[in-house]
């Protein structure tokens, strides 16, 4: 964690990559179909993306990437599972 700002740019690349692909992903296995999910998926999604166009802290961004790949893998999963 300690040198998390020294690669910053290359956190922020594999990130923005992961998050956007995983968010991508669950919105093609079925979240469009529901209002509650697409806002579950998208909300965190976009949090993250802001966080890392503002330049934030890199612990809020570990936070919030954390958060949207939990909730994208949960719904992914069961989305695959129905």
């Amino acid at each position: 964690m300690a040198t998390s700002e020294f690669n910053r740019f290359g956190i922020i690349s594999v990130i923005l990559t992961v998050v956007g692909c995983l968010g991508g992903l669950t919105v093609g296995f079925g979240a469009i179909q529901y209002t509650g999910t697409l806002i579950a998926v998208v909300v965190p999604t976009m949090l993250t993306l802001s966080l890392l166009i503002a330049v934030a802290p890199m612990r809020y961004i570990y936070l919030s990437a954390a958060v949207s790949i939990a909730i994208d893998i949960i719904l992914i999963a069961y989305f695959a599972l129905t």
